[in-house]
């Protein structure tokens, strides 16, 4: 299954250690965006080792979507080119 996550992290490790665990998935789409393609399976333990590295208290946030085919096959990029391979991560 395809799946979009978007994440507001506030401390630069937290955010680092997200970055890193998404990076493992998928694909880096825009600064705080990434699609990753997983099993069901897989979507446990991404969703378990990502709870792992925020702190809510803290206002930190993930929201995962899942992508149907139709909705990917919808899916339009407007503006310049994803970010290439380095990333904002501190």
């Amino acid at each position: 299954m395809r799946l979009a996550i978007a994440y507001d992290v506030s401390d630069d490790g937290n955010r680092r250690q997200v970055y890193q665990t998404l990076q493992r998935y998928g694909a880096w789409r825009q600064y705080s965006v990434f699609e990753v393609d997983v099993t069901k399976a897989e979507r446990v333990d991404l969703e378990d080792e990502l709870e792992s590295h925020i702190e809510p208290a803290d206002g930190d946030r993930i929201r995962i979507y899942r992508l149907c085919q139709s909705c990917q096959d919808n899916t339009t990029d407007i503006g310049s080119d994803p970010p290439n391979e380095q990333s904002n991560v501190l």
